[in-house]
This record gives C-alpha cells, sequence and structure tokens, in this order.
C-alpha cells in the first residue's frame, strides 16, 4: 500500500493490531506482574499496567498463546512512553529483541 492510501494518522512502517490479551511482564529488578497488551505492531507495544514505570526502563514481556501451534511471543521491550489513563497507565514500549 503506498503512502498516499494510508491514513493521515496511521503512517506507519508496521500498522498497530489491537489484541487486548494478558500480559507477563518482568522488570529489571525480577519483579513480575500482569498487564493487558492494547495493541501490538512489528516494533512495539502499548501497556496497560496498574503501576507507572519510568521512560528508560527494560521489561521482558510474555504473551501466552492460544493456539498449540504457536509458541508464546516474548520480547525484551524498553518504555518509551507512560502516561496516566484511567486507574492505570498506559506504557508506549520499543520492541527491542523478539526472544521467541
Amino acid at each position: 500500500m503506498s503512502m498516499s492510501m494510508k491514513d493521515y494518522s496511521e503512517k506507519r512502517d508496521f500498522y498497530r493490531m489491537q489484541v487486548d490479551s494478558e500480559i507477563q511482564i518482568t522488570d529489571s529488578q525480577g519483579r513480575s506482574f500482569s498487564a493487558l497488551c492494547k495493541d501490538l505492531s512489528g516494533t512495539g507495544m502499548q501497556l496497560f499496567v496498574s503501576e507507572a514505570i519510568e521512560e528508560g526502563a527494560e521489561l521482558h514481556t510474555l504473551m501466552p498463546s492460544t493456539n498449540d501451534q504457536f509458541p508464546p511471543f516474548e520480547t525484551v521491550s524498553t518504555v518509551v512512553r507512560c502516561t496516566a489513563d484511567g486507574d492505570g497507565y498506559l506504557l508506549g514500549t520499543s520492541i527491542t529483541k523478539v526472544k521467541r
């Protein structure tokens, strides 16, 4: 699809897929917690978490698979944005490594 055919608000190299799936996160201190992955693209994710996480923090994520034929989606990601949203926070993350 050419750039002129893309909607103005979505001029990205990778489209965002709305997923709304539970995801497990482990931070650099080894703390693990559940979050909600709101959307996923080829280079990043938007996560809804209960506590703020500072920009630049490295996170290890694991999204379970709902199909036995596909492995869980596991990444190393960096927080690029953290904004308050209702009773939690929305994290914008950049995927730095796909582990599987």
